[in-house]
């Protein structure tokens, strides 16, 4: 049997974790082609490290004819290249899930995969559960909201975060509003709340709070969805940004298997 092709954009510390995995032996169906970043010098040393090619851009990984594209890159990799990887004939796994918070965007990508029968896999990231939110809301009218506590640290250099906060002594409220609000505000932070809100109600229904906690490290993320008679919570902490990149790994795996869970 043929091995599949597999690709990775974002030669950084998840891009590294999907391509450890696969020289680990996690991923014994693929066969690493290339992987793209942005840093040349850094991609150059994972590609050299794992026997792959070091690609310039996503156009030189995509004329290694990958059958899967694991992205890790940035929102705006997904806005600008997603429909490109798939019209190429390529599936393509996707962490930058806030760029699906524009619904005009999102049914675009959807129609690209249909036309070409490619396939977008939403990697869970931080989170997880997806399955059981999902099933809530095919149930009936659900509601969905995701409540997120943050170190004021990890605020800086976004429009949510003031001096204060790095002195406060008490927790404090500093968003408020949906998820499509939240990932314009925030587009890298809050790639959870849209990958909630795509399993449940949409990003301009699935109501958003973030909390600064002094002293808090990492993030915990309570993603509910409800029902008349059923309600699902689904609240995970990491302290580390790795579950992003193993949830990758878990999609390819998912991808190959007998069974899938």
């Amino acid at each position: 049997m043929n091995k599949l092709r597999l690709g990775i954009i974002g030669s950084g510390y998840l891009g590294e974790i999907i391509a450890r995995a696969w020289k680990d032996g996690l991923l014994p169906e693929y066969e690493l082609v290339g992987i793209a970043g942005r840093t040349k010098e850094h991609t150059d040393a994972l590609a050299a490290e794992m026997g792959c090619k070091s690609c310039l851009g996503t156009e030189e990984l995509l004329e290694l004819k990958p059958d899967y594209i694991a992205e890790t890159a940035s929102v705006t990799w997904v806005r600008d290249m997603a429909e490109q990887v798939l019209a190429n004939g390529s599936n393509l796994i996707i962490l930058s899930i806030g760029a699906f918070a524009d619904k005009e965007f999102y049914e675009k990508v959807k129609e690209t995969a249909r036309k070409h029968n490619t396939r977008v896999y939403i990697a869970s990231g931080a989170v997880g559960g997806f399955d059981v939110l999902r099933t809530v809301s095919l149930m009936g009218e659900a509601t969905s909201g995701i409540e997120t506590r943050k170190g004021p640290q990890s605020l800086r250099n976004t429009p949510l975060f003031e001096e204060h906060l790095m002195t406060d002594k008490e927790s404090s409220m500093v968003f408020e509003g949906n998820a499509k609000e939240a990932i314009g505000l925030l587009p890298t932070k809050v790639n959870v709340a849209v990958a909630a809100s795509l399993a449940t109600v949409g990003p301009e229904r699935t109501k958003v709070n973030i909390h600064s906690v002094p002293e808090m490290t990492g993030d915990d993320h309570k993603i509910t969805a409800e029902i008349d008679g059923v309600k699902a919570v689904v609240d995970i902490y990491s302290s580390t940004s790795a579950i992003a990149g193993w949830s990758v790994v878990a999609v390819l795996q998912n991808i190959v298997s007998p069974v899938v869970f």
